[in-house]
């Protein structure tokens, strides 16, 4: 599927995506949107991807936020349309049933940042910025962010980067837990290709339970939450991977996952 505003590539299981609009920050616009929605749902489906890194063209920016342009155009049904839009892709990056790694090479602001927080485990170069600038046009975040991050970084501190809408470095997003990793520029996508191999080489099924047992379960009560665990737990027991490593660690060799 060629599109001038995305490209996929292969590294054996892993699918690295990348916006590719370096000359406006990578910028998403409605032409982006519809090309990032395309590929995750062909990226969903393709049974021989099993972790999926997203990127940004260039060496400035991941997604350095939406479009003003066209924001400027909005009315309120269009504006809660394209919201509504953008949790549906966020929604959709998080029920791939595979972890999406983002590789966050510069700016990462207002509806990239809302991508970044939407997927599994967040790497940035130590050149980074992230933050969630809307309250400066006028606008909230869209995309999620009002829901995700403070899920993920506490409401307090979550609260004063919207409400200020400062952007923040990366070791200060590292310090409290916005990324998962801080490496130099240099580094960013061999150290995130190396963690997405990692994480590519363990028993799809499996992965996939503890995705779902960790997203579903945020929203239950921990008695509920651990019923869904031990379920999931079950339906893993079921699995040719789950009889496969339990043998290869018996016979002390490296297991062989097949994903069935």
């Amino acid at each position: 599927m060629p599109d001038e505003n995305l490209t996929i590539e292969r590294e054996g299981a892993v699918a690295v995506l990348t916006v590719t609009r370096p000359a406006v920050l990578n910028a998403l616009n409605n032409d982006t949107i519809t090309a990032l929605e395309a590929a995750v749902s062909r990226l969903a489906a393709a049974g021989d991807v099993r972790v999926v890194v997203l990127t940004g063209a260039g060496d400035k920016a991941f997604i350095a936020g939406a479009d003003i342009g066209e924001l400027a155009k909005l009315n309120p049904v269009t504006a809660a349309a394209l919201a509504a839009r953008g949790h549906e892709l966020c929604r959709a990056m998080e029920r791939m049933g595979k972890p999406v790694l983002a590789a966050i090479n510069g700016y990462a602001l207002g509806g990239g940042c809302e991508l970044a927080l939407a997927c599994t485990l967040r790497v940035a170069a130590d050149t980074a910025q992230l933050g969630q600038p809307e309250i400066g046009l006028g606008l909230l975040p869209g995309y999620g962010g009002t829901q995700r991050l403070p899920r993920l970084v506490g409401a307090g501190r979550a609260l004063e980067m919207m409400l200020t809408g400062a952007p923040i470095d990366a070791q200060e997003a590292y310090r409290i837990g916005l990324v998962n990793q801080v490496v130099p520029q240099a580094e960013l996508m061999p150290r995130t290709l190396e963690l997405a191999q990692r994480i590519a080489a363990q028993a799809p099924v499996a992965v996939r339970c503890i995705l779902a047992a960790v997203r579903e379960g945020l929203g239950m009560t921990l008695p509920d939450g651990c019923a869904h665990e031990a379920g999931l737990f079950g339906l893993a027991a079921a699995t040719n991977d789950w009889r496969e490593g339990t043998q290869a660690f018996l016979e002390k060799r490296r297991p062989r996952f097949t994903g069935s």
